[in-house]
Order: C-alpha cells, then sequence, then structure tokens
C-alpha cells in the first residue's frame, strides 16, 4: 500500500516541525515570559517582604507607645493616689478641728447644763426639805395632836436625811 510507503517520509517531517515548534516554545517561554514571570515573583516577595518590615516597625511603634501608655497612667494612679491621701489628710485634719471645736462647745454646754441641772437640784431639794417639814408637821399634828413650828419640823428633817 502506497499510504504505509510514504508513512516514514512523513513521520521524518512531522517530527521535524514538532521538535522545531516545541523549541520555539521553549526558547519563547524561556527567553520571553521566564523573566517577567521572574520579575513579577521577586517583586511580589519584595512586597511581601517591604510589608512584613513596615509591619514589624508598626509593632515596635505600637509597642513603644504602649509602653509610654502604660507609664503614663501609672504616673496618673499615683498622682490620683497621692491626692486622695492629701485629700483625706486635709479632711481628717478639718474633721478633728470641727470635732475639737464641737467638744469644746458641748464641754462649755454641758458646764453650763450641769451648773444649771445642780442650781436646780438645790433648789429642788430646798424646797423637797421645806415640802417634807410641811407634811412632817401635818402629819404629827394629824396624828399625835403635836404643834410643830416650820423650824423644828424643817430641823427634824434635815436630821432624818442627814442620816439617810
Amino acid at each position: 500500500m502506497p499510504q504505509l510507503n510514504q508513512l516514514a517520509d512523513v513521520a521524518w517531517s512531522q517530527f521535524f516541525w514538532l521538535l522545531l515548534v516545541l523549541g520555539l516554545i521553549y526558547f519563547g517561554i524561556g527567553r520571553a515570559m521566564l523573566p517577567k514571570i521572574e520579575g513579577t515573583v521577586a517583586a511580589r516577595d519584595k512586597r511581601i517582604a517591604d510589608d512584613l518590615a513596615a509591619a514589624e516597625k508598626a509593632r515596635a511603634e505600637a509597642d513603644a507607645t504602649e509602653e509610654a501608655w502604660r507609664a503614663a497612667l501609672d504616673a496618673g494612679r499615683g498622682a490620683a493616689l497621692q491626692r486622695t491621701q492629701e485629700a483625706k489628710a486635709a479632711s481628717a485634719r478639718e474633721a478633728e478641728t470641727r470635732v475639737r471645736k464641737a467638744d469644746k462647745a458641748i464641754g462649755k454646754t454641758s458646764a453650763a447644763a450641769e451648773a444649771k441641772l445642780g442650781k436646780a437640784r438645790d433648789k429642788a431639794l430646798g424646797e423637797l426639805e421645806k415640802v417634807a417639814a410641811d407634811a412632817a408637821a401635818d402629819l404629827a399634828a394629824r396624828l399625835a395632836g403635836i404643834k410643830a413650828s416650820p423650824a423644828e419640823a424643817g430641823k427634824a428633817v434635815r436630821a432624818v436625811l442627814a442620816d439617810g
């Protein structure tokens, strides 16, 4: 068959063109496209490295800012605590001064009240003696029929109160 006789000639020709096309593709991709791909990959790697470096720098700055903020916060807390303690001490001194003044005023009022009570007690005792003397004289007159003068009845009541 004549078709099979041509097979060897056609196969060598097709094999030649296949190698030629594959060689062109290989060199075309290797020389034209590969440098562009490598450039893109290198640019991407560089961008990633730059982004990582920027992120690391930003993290370091954030850490420094946070440390400064914490130091300022601690200083503010210390100052607030000191002011609070000073305010408490001032308030305690003021309260103590007020208490002393109130104690003095209460002491004066108490002394005056005690003196007034003493006078009232003495007056009440004096009147009690008078009432007791009148009652004793009246009882002696009613029960025993003895007429006692107010002076004698007062003397008898004072004697009884002194003994009791």
